[in-house]
């Protein structure tokens, strides 16, 4: 693993390069059927100190809008693709001949969904609540117990080599963890595996941007933190309409 010292230059280079892509001019202004950053749920500081407010801060407001703005610029130039939702899109990936277009909506398009239903996925210390019985009787007969699914998540959160997304999904009606690399998610038919694809309900970004100006290279201390900023009430809709 990289020392602290060169993770945190490449932290503050990614950072500043998503920046330059977000604030471009008129970067939301392809037409009227563009995605837009969604605001956040929450104010940035409202999940600490479990998750710092400048981390969110950059996280949704530079590394979220790049996403945002790159999935437009692509979307702009390739007129079959406006008026598709972020769904159509990463569902329908492998039918995108252009290798380099189909890339570069995997990566932005996929960000933009993983970010978004990220943001809903979190909630203030307290708020957040329990899952509800349905939600709780499927984590059970899935994993044991409560206790032993935050395990087996933090796992396949930890064990995700590089970046990318931990998930809680559903998958021919019952719950599994899986995980994905960089902005890959179980949505994506015909570029993640059969096995790995799903309904996400939950999911934890474990991107260094997500967590490295707090925990810095400590991954399970960040994943420790999540399950205080989970928001069940969210996972419990999402399980609740598959």
């Amino acid at each position: 693993m990289n020392t602290p010292d060169l993770n945190r230059r490449s932290f503050v280079k990614l950072s500043l390069a998503a920046g330059a892509v977000a604030a471009a001019p008129g970067a939301f202004a392809q037409d009227a059927a563009a995605f837009t950053l969604p605001e956040l749920p929450f104010k940035p500081a409202a999940l600490e100190p479990h998750i710092d407010a400048r981390t969110m801060e950059i996280h949704h407001g530079k590394h979220h809008a790049a996403y945002v703005t790159n999935a437009n610029t692509a979307i702009a130039a390739n007129p079959s693709l406006k008026g598709k939702t972020v769904e159509e899109i990463i569902a329908t990936l492998p039918s995108i001949a252009d290798e380099a277009l189909r890339n570069t909506l995997r990566n932005n398009a996929g960000g933009h969904w993983n970010h978004a239903a990220f943001w809903q996925m979190l909630a203030p210390a307290g708020q957040g609540g329990q899952p509800s019985d349905a939600l709780a009787s499927a984590i059970k007969s899935a994993f044991g117990s409560l206790d032993d699914f935050k395990k087996l998540f933090g796992e396949a959160a930890t064990k995700r080599f590089g970046s990318g997304w931990a998930w809680l999904i559903v998958q021919n009606g019952k719950l599994k963890i899986t995980s994905t690399a960089n902005q890959d998610n179980p949505l994506m038919k015909g570029i993640v595996p059969d096995a790995d694809l799903g309904t996400p309900i939950l999911g934890l970004d474990v991107w260094e941007h997500a967590y490295y100006l707090h925990y810095q290279n400590r991954r399970p201390d960040y994943i420790a933190a999540f399950w205080n900023v989970v928001n069940w009430k969210e996972a419990a809709r999402r399980f609740e309409g598959v």
